[in-house]
C-alpha cells in the first residue's frame, strides 16, 4: 500500500459507515449526554488531534452550560499501530471538583483514554465520563469502557471523522477500513 499517496488509500479502502450514520450517531449521543451531564456545568475535554472532529459536531447539539479544554495525548503518531502514551498537552483549566466528558474519535484498546481519565482524576475532577465515536470491536477486554458510543466498526484500522490513515483523511465525514 503506497502510504504517500492519500488518494490511492481512500479509493482501495472499504465504507464501514456512511456521513448519515455519522451524524444520526452524533445527535443520538448528544441527546443521551444530555440527559446525563445537561445540570452539570462540565468541561468538556477534547482530545485532540483525533477527537476535534466529533467534538466539533457534539458541542453544537449540546444546549447546556458547558466549558472547553483540550488534552493531547497519543500512541499511535501517524503510524497504524499504538506505542508509548506520549504526553503533548495537558488540560489548561482547574478540573477541581468538576465533572468532566471526554471527547474522543475511537476507543481501540483502551490504553489512552484510561490514562486520559486517570489524569483528570488526578487533576481534582469529581467524575469523568467518556464519548467515542467509535468503539473498535476487539476479541479480548479492554481496561475502560465508554459512557457514551456512538457506532462500533470492526477490528480493523479504521479512518474518517477525525481519526487518520498514515495522517490522512482525518476530514472525511464518513469512516472507512484500510484494505
Amino acid at each position: 500500500m503506497n502510504t504517500q499517496n492519500p488518494q490511492s488509500l481512500l479509493d482501495q479502502a472499504q465504507l464501514i459507515h456512511s456521513s448519515e450514520a455519522v451524524q444520526d450517531a452524533v445527535s443520538r449521543l448528544s441527546k443521551e449526554i444530555s440527559e446525563q451531564l445537561e445540570d452539570t456545568c462540565p468541561v468538556i475535554i477534547c482530545v485532540m488531534g483525533g477527537g476535534v472532529v466529533f467534538a466539533g459536531q457534539l458541542l453544537t447539539q449540546l444546549k447546556f452550560p458547558l466549558e472547553l479544554d483540550y488534552v493531547h495525548a497519543s500512541r499511535y503518531q501517524n503510524q497504524t499501530v499504538g506505542n508509548a502514551l506520549v504526553w503533548q498537552s495537558l488540560p489548561k483549566l482547574d478540573l477541581s471538583g468538576r465533572t468532566i466528558l471526554l471527547v474522543d474519535d475511537i476507543l481501540d484498546e483502551g490504553i489512552t483514554l484510561l490514562a486520559i481519565k486517570e489524569k483528570c482524576l488526578s487533576l481534582g475532577a469529581r467524575d469523568v465520563f467518556s464519548t467515542v465515536l467509535v468503539e473498535k470491536k476487539l476479541p479480548h477486554s479492554k481496561p475502560i469502557k465508554a459512557d457514551f458510543v456512538g457506532l462500533e466498526v470492526p477490528n480493523q484500522y479504521v479512518f474518517g471523522c477525525g481519526m487518520d490513515a498514515y495522517g490522512w483523511w482525518r476530514n472525511l465525514p464518513a469512516i472507512y477500513a484500510l484494505s
